[in-house]
């Protein structure tokens, strides 16, 4: 899959022709400091996985691979917001206190499961913030940038747990609990992180902290619900602050956003279909069941 999305990957080019016609420089700051984010995601993303990639080359060539080909996809996004970012009269910025010390914190974690637990709850998050960007985003340049950020995330997300699920493997049981801390702690922090990213892009997303959290909640309580054998529960007070509890998530009819027919569905680019809030659907489901959505919310 990696393979065929690496062979036409750089043929998509973003369309920055016409200015924006920004209603305030107010939002135009707001946009800037949203896709500032955005980059800093990927380049992280892009630098662990290409570290990984050397690290598991030694024990399985094949993952190694798939880790360095999921890593080139990081760095061509990055590639674009910064091509995205000078379109805004904007630049790469220095992180902001919140943002840093999260990837700080991330770029301290050494084992190979750490890192990938890690990095799967913030392409999650990543996608469901881009996801509800959409529904507010009004200038074309802004759509086709944020719908190539969440169509690409719909892929990585299932393939970061099967990274998981392969490191597991090797993994010696003593760590589960340890991962399960991760998990609960990264749940909470997440969470909160929803109020500082507020102070700084609400102007430009106007996604207020309430749904922003709700959904980081609803997103990240689901990602493992279904896949029992993770071995991964969602805080259940947080579930609840935000209408929301293990039982409803795992009774939910949605396919699993994290399996491998979730990825496969988005292996080709030009085969997937994303709207705001709906989620994404292959074209060849779309034409068999019209109107049906693969997220349902």
């Amino acid at each position: 899959m990696l393979r065929r999305r690496a062979a036409r990957m750089y043929d998509e080019e973003l369309d920055l022709s016409r200015p924006i016609p920004w209603e305030s420089e107010d939002e135009r700051q707001a946009a800037i400091a949203f896709f500032n984010a955005a980059f800093r995601a990927e380049e992280s993303g892009l630098m662990q996985a290409h570290a990984l990639a050397d690290e598991v080359s030694g024990w399985d060539p094949e993952l190694g691979e798939c880790l360095r080909l999921y890593g080139d996809e990081e760095g061509w996004h990055r590639e674009l917001l910064t091509k995205f970012l000078a379109h805004l009269g904007g630049e790469v910025r220095p992180m902001g206190r919140v943002t840093g010390t999260f990837y700080r914190l991330y770029g301290r974690a050494k084992r190979v499961e750490t890192i990938v637990l890690t990095n799967l709850m913030f392409e999650t998050i990543g996608s469901t913030t881009y996801r509800l960007a959409l529904r507010e985003a009004r200038y074309p340049a802004v759509r086709q940038m944020l719908t190539i950020l969440t169509r690409d995330e719909s892929f990585h997300v299932p393939l970061n747990v099967h990274f998981l699920r392969e490191a597991l493997k090797r993994s010696p049981p003593s760590m589960r609990a340890r991962l399960r801390a991760i998990y609960t702690t990264l749940f909470a922090a997440l969470l909160a992180s929803a109020a500082a990213s507020r102070r700084r892009a609400f102007a430009f997303d106007r996604i207020p902290f309430r749904v922003l959290a709700g959904a980081y909640a609803e997103h990240l309580g689901r990602l493992f619900v279904h896949e029992r054998d993770l071995d991964f529960a969602p805080p259940e007070l947080l579930l609840r602050l935000f209408g929301h509890s293990r039982r409803s998530l795992a009774m939910s009819e949605d396919p699993s956003a994290v399996s491998v027919l979730s990825a496969e569905a988005a292996v080709d680019r030009e085969r997937v279909l994303v709207t705001a809030l709906g989620g994404e659907r292959s074209a060849r489901s779309s034409a068999a069941a019209p109107g049906a959505s693969a997220d349902r919310r």
